[in-house]
C-alpha cells in the first residue's frame, strides 16, 4: 500500500504526506458527528482521557479534546482501518502494533501552541521505535491556524527537544509545517519532534489523531475496557487486531 519511496521518505524524515484519504462528504459527516459527541458530552467531552494514566496532559488548555471515538460511531472505523495507514504504521513500528487512542483534537482560536516533545518518554535507540501517529485534517491545515510543525529526522536523534533546545516553545530552525487540505492524512514517527502552534484565525482547527503503539506498550485508551458489543460485531477480525481486543 505504500510504495518504496514512500517508505524510504518516512524512515528518513519521520513523517509521511498520504495525500487526501477522505473525501469531502466523509470530511462533512466526520465532523457533524464529532459536533453531536460535543454536545451530548457537554463538560464531560473526553472524560476517557483523564481516566487514564498513560496520558500526559488530559486536558490541554486551548484545545477541544474528545476520546474513545472508537465507540462512538461507524464514521469513524477507516480512522484505525485505513490500509494505507496501517502499511505506515506497520513501516515504523513492524507487524506487532495495535491501537493506542483515537482521538480528536481541535485547537482553539489564538490558542493551540505546544512546546516541541515526542510522545515517548525516552529517545530510543537503534531505531526500536514504540509509537507511532497519524494526523486526520478535518480543515485545511494553514499557516494561520495552528498547524503541526514537525522538525524532520530528529526520531533518529539519541536526545529529546528540552536536552537539546534552550526553549522548547521557540521555533527550531529546521522545522516544517503540515500544511494540506481537508481529508489529508499525515503519518509521523511519533520520536520526531513534533507540536501544534498558535491558531491565529477565528475558526477551531480541527483533526483526529489515530495513536499506535507496539504490542508490548500499554495503550492511551485501554481498549478492552471501553470496548462495546456494537463495535465488535461491526468490525470484523482484523479491527479486532488492530484494537487488540
Amino acid at each position: 500500500m505504500l510504495t518504496k519511496e514512500e517508505i524510504e521518505f518516512l524512515d528518513t524524515n519521520g513523517y509521511l504526506n498520504l495525500g487526501q484519504l477522505l473525501s469531502t462528504e466523509q470530511v462533512k459527516k466526520i465532523n457533524e458527528r464529532l459536533y453531536q459527541i460535543k454536545e451530548d458530552e457537554g463538560e464531560n467531552a473526553g472524560a476517557e482521557l483523564a481516566e487514564s494514566k498513560y496520558i500526559r496532559h488530559p486536558k490541554e488548555e486551548g484545545a477541544d479534546r474528545l476520546a474513545d471515538l472508537v465507540n462512538k460511531g461507524e464514521v469513524f472505523d477507516i480512522f484505525y482501518t485505513h490500509p494505507r495507514v496501517l502499511a505506515g504504521i506497520e513501516a515504523v513500528l513492524g507487524k506487532g502494533y495495535k491501537l493506542s487512542s483515537l482521538n480528536y483534537r481541535a485547537a482553539k482560536p489564538g490558542k493551540g501552541h505546544q512546546k516541541l516533545h515526542v510522545d515517548y518518554k525516552n529517545a530510543v535507540a537503534n531505531g526500536q521505535y514504540k509509537v507511532c501517529n497519524s494526523i486526520w485534517l478535518l480543515d485545511d491545515f494553514t499557516e494561520l491556524n495552528g498547524s503541526t510543525r514537525i522538525v524532520p529526522k530528529t526520531h533518529k536523534l539519541s536526545i529529546l527537544p528540552d536536552e537539546a533546545m534552550a526553549d522548547t516553545n521557540e521555533k527550531h530552525p529546521d522545522e516544517i509545517r503540515i500544511i494540506a487540505p481537508a481529508g489529508s492524512v499525515f503519518i509521523f514517527n511519533s520520536h520526531v519532534w513534533h507540536g501544534g502552534t498558535t491558531n491565529f484565525t477565528e475558526n477551531d482547527r480541527r483533526s483526529i489523531h489515530s495513536y499506535f503503539c507496539t504490542k508490548d506498550q500499554p495503550q492511551q485508551i485501554d481498549q478492552k475496557r471501553y470496548i462495546t458489543q456494537e463495535t465488535l460485531n461491526r468490525i470484523g477480525e482484523k479491527g479486532r487486531q488492530v484494537l487488540d481486543v
